[in-house]
């Protein structure tokens, strides 16, 4: 009976652990854009950003929205975006490696102060 229980828990523990790994990666951006720069500039590197989700199949989704925290600790940081990927090598291997991707680096830089990224996987 010991040996079953134990089974049981090790079984049940690695079920676990395995429902973990398998939840979908969030890719979370969030910039903080130059004062320098216009607001025809930022919704074009919105736009930009946006239309990766068309252009990189393994963009399973793709969502964006301004702060609107009023707790005041933004450090400016305004426009946060959320990517959605099936595993981590949709996001390592193919999504920053694609020339979508590299070419909306090069209309970001000018406009860019800061960023911030954190990925994760999804727990349910």
């Amino acid at each position: 009976m010991k040996k079953l229980l134990i089974a049981l828990f090790l079984l049940a523990s690695s079920f676990g652990f395995s429902q973990s790994k398998s939840g979908d990666l969030r890719h979370v951006v969030i910039f903080k854009f130059k004062e320098t720069s216009s607001k025809a500039s930022v919704d074009s590197v919105v736009n930009a950003f946006m239309s990766l989700a068309k252009k990189i199949p393994v963009v399973k989704s793709m969502e964006w929205g301004l702060n609107d925290s009023p707790e005041n600790f933004h450090q400016g940081f305004t426009h946060c975006f959320v990517l959605t990927f099936a595993n981590k090598k949709d996001r390592d291997e193919v999504y920053q490696k694609h020339p979508a991707h590299m070419e909306f680096q090069q209309i970001l830089r000018p406009h860019m102060e800061k960023v911030f990224v954190v990925d994760y996987m999804a727990q349910k």
